[in-house]
């Protein structure tokens, strides 16, 4: 007996047109893009101005290096932001991979020294014994640090049964939960921008409207090659000059 195959429905495309008219087409979009920016902008200001929550439990996670603190985790600069990943036995993939979801995650993490260049650190958590964690990194190429949970850290925190990233800053020795994103809300994080962002201290220039007093530089001034941070302790002045050049063509563009 054989079976016919279902031929595909024709897809229905856009209308085919004239550059200029691809072109007004384009600028008549760019207009509700730029907003849907802004407005992203306005809610990591107020995301900024969020209250603080006191962590005050001792959390305890096994490392590469053995047992450390919350406070460990944050490797002496003021920002943290932990990613819960699902990797542990139970979860689909174990032992050779984590959830596929974390793992398209991690997969999508940007070169950590431009956030740690924000005094921001990223780690990720799991369940998994360090073995299995290091295993898993060297199979996958990631390099980001990865501790064990060994307590009630993931329930304490809303990521015991779904994936989701915290954000903490540190005062001292003191620890206060600043932020939280999970669910689709994780799709977008990966970049160097978008883990500022859902700090409280952002990405700390200039332009952001932030609390008086929050640490800001100019923009793009301390951006940097990922292998020249260390050696170029001021931002070169070739590069301010090039910086500050493109910073004024955008902005006759845009008021134009």
């Amino acid at each position: 007996m054989t079976t016919s195959k279902t031929e595909p429905r024709p897809m229905q495309v856009p209308p085919i047109v004239s550059a200029e008219a691809w072109e007004a087409a384009r600028q008549q979009l760019l207009v509700k893009e730029k907003s849907v920016m802004r407005a992203r902008d306005a809610l990591a200001a107020e995301r900024r101005r969020m209250p603080w929550m006191a962590v005050q439990k001792t959390y305890a996670f096994d490392g590469p290096k053995g047992m450390v603190s919350l406070l460990d985790l944050f490797e002496g600069r003021r920002q943290l932001v932990i990613y819960r990943a699902f990797f542990e036995p139970g979860v689909f993939g174990w032992p050779d991979h984590a959830c596929r979801g974390c793992s398209l995650g991690a997969d999508q993490v940007a070169h950590l020294i431009h956030l740690n260049a924000r005094d921001t650190t990223l780690a990720y958590t799991s369940r998994a014994p360090q073995p299995d964690i290091a295993r898993l990194k060297a199979r996958m190429g990631w390099t980001m640090p990865w501790y064990t949970i060994t307590d009630s850290f993931d329930a304490d925190f809303g990521v015991d049964q779904w994936h989701g990233h915290n954000a903490f800053i540190r005062d001292g020795d003191k620890v206060f939960r600043t932020y939280f994103i999970n669910n689709r809300g994780d799709e977008a994080v990966g970049t160097t921008w978008s883990y500022l962002d859902m700090t409280a201290l952002g990405r700390q220039e200039t332009w952001e409207d932030s609390p008086e007093g929050y640490p800001q530089t100019p923009p793009y001034k301390w951006w940097n090659w990922h292998d020249n941070y260390d050696a170029e302790a001021a931002p070169h002045p070739k590069w301010v000059e090039v910086s500050d050049a493109g910073e004024a063509a955008f902005r006759k563009k845009d008021g134009e």
